[in-house]
């Protein structure tokens, strides 16, 4: 099983860890990009899947849990020099794939540019360098000092869901065609029923590891991530899923695509 490596992904693991599903999966930690790799190579039967990529890769999605948000979600953010329907250039975290797709999609639909993309390191000085805009996703974002930026930024999260009104869902649990599905739900919906259960726990322990201020994380987790999946949630991944089918934008630039 391949898991992020990030606080949002915590939760959702921590009865594999520290529960009753302990011992019931070989766990594995990467950043999104990888994981998506991984599946797709056969080197994991399951994993977090960007949810802009269970499509291509014909993952099974197991229902229940993944990573999501109703509204401003604080760690997807695009972080720009320029107006919105200005941005030429966005610089492009080579760890993402929903959030990156998801930048393009909210700036094409409700901004009405289409930048050509950099794939960079999540650096926001040196992506800011490089381009118009960057996406910083994930830790590198929560670490972000956002009141002392001197750009702007947009919540991606909040701007998904001001534009369509459904919830964005950012990854889900899936897993390959073969890999035996029996249990599986049930599995891992405990693990995050256990985190839910343990999120004090979480947030004092990983804040300080992660170097992430602890009223940060604890706003995050308690009221920003949403890690329990129903029909609303899926919906708005149809939608994004059926949006990123129909976008054509301009080829990426410089650096290699993940």
């Amino acid at each position: 099983m391949c898991a992020v490596s990030y606080l949002n992904t915590v939760p959702l693991v921590w009865g594999m860890l520290h529960g009753a599903e302990r011992g019931l999966f070989d766990v594995e930690f990467r950043l999104p990009s990888e994981c998506a790799e991984r599946l797709e190579r056969g080197q994991a039967d399951i994993g977090l899947a960007p949810s802009v990529e269970v499509e291509r890769l014909g993952l099974e999605v197991i229902p229940g849990a993944g990573i999501a948000c109703h509204g401003p979600v604080r760690s997807i953010l695009l972080i720009t020099k320029r107006a919105p329907e200005r941005i030429a250039t966005l610089a492009a975290d080579s760890s993402s794939r929903s959030s990156v797709m998801l930048a393009r999609i909210v700036l094409a639909r409700r901004y009405g540019s289409q930048p050509r993309l950099i794939w960079m390191p999540p650096d926001a000085p040196a992506m800011l360098a490089a381009a118009d805009a960057a996406v910083i996703i994930g830790d590198p974002a929560l670490r972000l000092n956002l009141e002392a930026l001197p750009y702007s930024t947009l919540d991606l999260g909040g701007e998904w869901v001001a534009m369509t009104g459904l919830p964005m869902v950012f990854a889900v649990w899936a897993r390959r065609p073969e890999a035996p599905a029996q249990g599986l739900a049930e599995a891992l919906a405990g693990s995050c029923r256990f985190g839910v259960e343990h999120l004090e726990e979480i947030i004092r322990g990983e804040a300080a590891r992660r170097d992430i201020e602890e009223a940060v994380a604890r706003d995050y987790l308690e009221r920003r991530i949403v890690l329990e999946l129903g029909e609303r949630e899926y919906e708005g991944m149809r939608l994004f899923q059926r949006y990123a089918r129909e976008y054509v934008g301009p080829a990426p630039g410089r650096g290699a695509a993940p």
